[in-house]
């Protein structure tokens, strides 16, 4: 994957939420900022325009000048803060957002200064976008100049100065934003109706706790499942605790804790069941 950094606009009024906190706003567990943050794992910098809000990644924190001034400014602000030739440009409210999503994005053409999704309806996404670093900063000081400030600017008149190739916005490359009440309701009931739910609950979980690990869901729920049938209900939340303990103490692979607890919730079954016993049936 080409060298990149992260550049993620954070400092709206959300007018549309009622001047709510927007990236401070939680679905799935986790806050809209940190859900893009954790989406940017790739990036070598991740820079968050906007005031400090708590968060559990680290980023570099900066302001537009003035405060309040709008998405140019915005952007020329975060670009101070980072070297990589290209750059995620980003907004805050992309509650879907992928690494795999963002990858797709960072395979520029050669002649492109900017991938651009586009959504069904033909509208241009540059706040889920990849551009060229050195041709973004050339438009936006273009921009500067020609208005004497890039403060209160709208977005759109950054693109037309960039060569840009369009593909199709997708909720994993930010082509689903939060404007409203209405869209974090939507997405609310989406993570919870949708077969990634636990993937999305276990990202939680993980991110409340601090913690990286890569756990096998199946694996888990086959041991928690054994273990509830062979032993005794209670013994499925019990078990995947102990899992985890040993884990964190032992350093033994999450799968292959998992198999060797069925195994033995397995065994545990075929003693109470009296198999292997002598005259027991076979």
């Amino acid at each position: 994957m080409s060298a990149h950094d992260a550049v993620i606009l954070a400092g709206g009024a959300a007018r549309r939420l009622g001047g709510a906190d927007k990236p401070a706003v939680r679905v799935g567990g986790r806050t809209l900022l940190d859900r893009v943050v954790d989406a940017c794992g790739a990036a070598r910098r991740v820079v968050v325009v906007g005031p400090r809000r708590p968060s559990r990644a680290r980023v570099v924190w900066t302001r537009e000048e003035p405060p309040g001034g709008g998405p140019l400014a915005a952007l020329a602000a975060g670009l101070r803060a980072v070297e990589a030739p290209l750059v995620l440009v980003l907004a805050a409210d992309l509650p879907f957002l992928t690494p795999a999503g963002l990858a797709r994005l960072l395979d520029l053409p050669p002649d492109a200064d900017v991938v651009l999704p586009r959504d069904a309806a033909g509208r241009d996404q540059p706040l889920s976008a990849v551009y060229r670093a050195e041709p973004l900063r050339r438009e936006l000081a273009l921009l500067a100049t020609e208005y004497g400030t890039l403060a209160g600017l709208p977005l759109k008149l950054l693109l037309p100065g960039l060569r840009a190739h369009r593909v199709a916005a997708t909720d994993d490359n930010g082509g689903l934003d939060c404007d409203t009440w209405a869209d974090i309701v939507t997405a609310r009931t989406r993570i919870r109706d949708d077969m990634t739910v636990l993937d999305e609950w276990l990202a939680a979980v993980k991110a409340d706790l601090g913690i990286e690990l890569d756990v096998d869901i199946k694996a888990l729920l086959d041991a928690a499942r054994d273990a509830a049938h062979s032993v005794a209900r209670p013994a499925a939340p019990l078990t995947t605790f102990l899992i985890g303990y040993a884990v964190a103490q032992q350093g033994i692979a999450p799968a292959d804790a998992a198999a060797r607890i069925s195994a033995l919730a397995l065994k545990w079954a075929e003693e109470s069941e009296g198999a292997g016993e002598p005259g027991a049936a076979t």
